[in-house]
């Protein structure tokens, strides 16, 4: 019989402050950072579809592996404050947390392991041997619009969850709603219309989600 709960949670301005891809363009100077930073919007705000502007953020910044490493260090200064307090209390009830994202592995490795998240769905970037950016995986499903129900419809079927709960910001985490049993919007960093309006709950700190698995648990 299935015990394990699963909780999914984005990264980006969930459980750090930051947007990944808008701090690699941030390195690269401030044109480049609002160039990225709107493609980012548009896209989180479901205007135009990630695949749309995966690739051509990262053809703009072209990243080097240790610009993924200082984005890194990043998410680690910039945790939400709760998720930690949150996180160890999910656990002990019952919850695996696992980071779903359409950020980079390699950068959100440290945050994960700072938090005690053993799985982490993301994105691999690939660089030569100097450092240099070479490609992004381009069939993981997070490059894509629709990707984040696939990365459930996986997890479903690896765990064979009683229950999943998705949390996170944007609409790519929306669009998980119809193949999960709850989906939570975050808003404490940004508030995005069309998540808020259609989410089953929202919250602004992650401290509010422990009370909302257990009324579910309850019904």
């Amino acid at each position: 019989m299935p015990t394990e709960n699963l909780l999914l949670i984005d990264c980006d301005s969930t459980l750090s402050a930051l947007e990944g891809i808008d701090e690699l363009g941030r390195l690269k100077g401030p044109e480049i950072f609002r160039r990225v930073e709107a493609m980012t919007n548009d896209a989180m705000e479901g205007r135009l579809a990630v695949e749309a502007v995966f690739g051509r953020r990262l053809e703009i910044i072209q990243p080097r592996a240790e610009d993924l490493r200082e984005v890194g260090r990043r998410y680690l200064e910039t945790i939400e404050p709760t998720a930690v307090a949150m996180l160890d209390h999910v656990r002990r009830e019952g919850w695996t947390p696992i980071i779903v994202s359409g950020g980079f592995r390699d950068a959100i490795r440290p945050l994960a392991d700072h938090l005690g998240i053993a799985q982490v769905e993301a994105v691999d970037l690939r660089f030569a041997p100097d450092g240099s950016y070479l490609d992004y995986d381009r069939d993981f499903p997070t490059t894509r619009s629709g990707g984040k129900p696939e990365v459930v419809a996986t997890l479903r079927r690896r765990h064979q969850p009683r229950r999943i709960v998705m949390v996170g910001d944007g609409v790519s985490d929306l669009e998980t709603k119809p193949v999960v049993d709850l989906f939570v919007g975050f808003g404490r960093y940004v508030q995005r219309a069309r998540v808020a309006k259609e989410a089953d709950h929202m919250i602004s700190s992650l401290a509010e989600l422990p009370p909302l698995l257990a009324r579910r648990d309850r019904s």
